[in-house]
């Protein structure tokens, strides 16, 4: 049978409540039957509803790394309780009597494969007037893009010329005049931004305008300083976006690149764009090692964050499900995931630092020793030798804020008020909460086992502080021999 495990269920379901839902249906004996193919690729279930006739619920695993559901009920949830509650009932051992796989399915089957197969068709196996025919369709579909995509980037290259010259006013006459009638204007242009294509330039504004407000508001000077970063990260923004969209309107050039401004400018990547550029791996083995959930005030939306490892190479890398608060009722929040993930294809973005990544289907297995002890393996001897790299990469504007790492320490201790971080080596680095962060230092504080403070690994967030020029590190996770020690939850 299939190996279920109830990390996976939750990881499918729409919302928690919907998980609930499909418990309590498999707990209460809601199945009237139990099939599956004798191959497992298959399993199908009988489950009584609030309609006349029984739902004929349906797992269809002939792509195990994503399962396809489907249920006669009439949810709009995707899936819905009763494919949950089948899970529900696979994950507790239920017998299944073997059955043929329904035709119906079958076909679906067919027609995939079938769609598949023409998507890939080989261009030598086509007829002379098939060649024609999607040579003509390709070539008209690719000038339509082309004019479009163009016609995007000078309204693109508009918008950013009017942020340009506002901003150079700003910097012209201080910060300290970005209130009143000013501040008034920045909202107008933010609103404008919208309809230039510009998210990303729109998003900085937005935070730019929240800083200066609050300043206002307290005089806390953690604003001011907060305002000049965002400032000089859209002053970047805008110079390069500008001149790198101008380059390509001069050449005509609407091809994708690999490049970070294409998603700081707003864009979304697709998956396959992103193959295309050979942003993808095979065969990756991902365990997370930190999940965390912030709010972004200036883009109106929550952000789950999740660390993850590849547990082939050691690098780090961030996922991240973007939460509108528009459409909260419409994406579900993400959760911490304990397992392994098997990802068959894994999509890496543009980016320096610890890359955002993202896939489509896994196969979730349980972590072994050998999996922690691999993680260790990959951890700095040495804060020194690589203080030098992550200070570079968070000198560029454009990069993150932070940089996580994985740090091998002989011991965390005080220092006055402090903890510091001491690694076999004789390095040291004080372990600080970055603003904006949820606490995690408080949480290393009181950990009851004093043997997870020496000879351990420690994930921490890497970040400047600009006021006291110095790299501090923020703890989020002790990695030992046989668990994670999460810090933030």
């Amino acid at each position: 049978m299939q190996q279920v495990t109830e990390e996976q269920i939750l990881s499918l379901a729409p919302n928690p409540k919907a998980a609930a839902n499909g418990k309590k249906i498999a707990s209460s004996g809601g199945f009237v039957s139990l099939q599956r193919s004798e191959d497992d690729t298959f399993y199908m279930g009988e489950c009584s509803g609030s309609g006349k006739s029984n739902y004929i619920t349906s797992a269809d695993y002939i792509n195990e790394a994503a399962p396809v559901f489907r249920c006669s009920c009439p949810s709009r949830q995707f899936p819905c309780k009763h494919s949950l509650a089948l899970l529900y009932e696979m994950a507790a051992g239920k017998d299944f009597s073997i059955c043929a796989i329904p035709e119906d399915i079958i076909k679906k089957r067919e027609k995939k494969q079938a769609r598949d197969e023409k998507a890939a068709q080989d261009p030598d196996s086509m007829t002379p007037e098939e060649k024609e025919k999607a040579a003509k369709k390709k070539a008209a579909s690719a000038k339509s893009a082309k004019t479009a995509r163009l016609k995007k980037i000078k309204k693109q290259i508009e918008g950013l010329e009017l942020t340009e010259k506002l901003v150079t006013e700003l910097v012209s006459a201080g910060l300290g005049t970005m209130g009143g009638t000013t501040l008034t204007t920045y909202s107008k242009l933010s609103k404008q931004l919208g309809d230039y294509y510009l998210p990303g330039p729109q998003k900085l504004l937005n935070g730019l305008i929240l800083e200066i407000t609050q300043f206002q508001k307290d005089g806390e000077e953690i604003h001011y300083d907060n305002a000049i970063e965002v400032l000089e990260k859209l002053w970047n923004l805008v110079k390069k976006s500008k001149e790198y969209l101008q380059q390509k309107v001069e050449q005509e050039d609407v091809a994708l690149e690999d490049t970070i401004l294409y998603e700081e400018l707003g864009g979304i990547w697709k998956l396959s764009e992103l193959e295309e550029l050979g942003k993808c791996r095979e065969n990756a083995e991902l365990m997370q090692l930190s999940f965390w959930v912030t709010y972004d005030e200036a883009g109106k939306q929550y952000i789950d964050s999740g660390c993850f490892v590849d547990r082939n190479t050691g690098e780090l890398f961030m996922h991240y499900n973007y939460r509108p608060v528009k459409s909260l009722k419409y994406i579900k929040q993400e959760d911490t995931l304990f397992s392994v993930a098997q990802v068959p294809k894994l999509m890496c973005y543009p980016g320096e630092g610890n890359p955002r990544i993202r896939w489509e289907g896994a196969i979730l297995r349980e972590t072994t020793p050998e999996d922690f002890a691999k993680v260790q393996s990959y951890a700095m001897e040495s804060i020194s030798t690589e203080a030098k790299n992550i200070k570079n990469i968070l000198k560029n504007p454009m990069a993150e804020p932070m940089v996580l790492g994985l740090i091998a320490y002989h011991q965390i201790g005080k220092l006055g008020d402090d903890l510091v971080l001491e690694t076999k080596a004789g390095d040291k680095i004080y372990l600080r909460d970055r603003e904006g962060m949820e606490k995690s230092v408080k949480n290393l504080k009181i950990i009851p086992d004093d043997t997870l403070l020496e000879n351990q690994v420690l994930l921490a967030a890497f970040y400047y502080h600009r006021q006291q020029k110095r790299l501090f590190a923020q703890p989020l996770t002790i990695i030992t021999e046989d668990k994670l020690v999460r810090l933030l939850y």
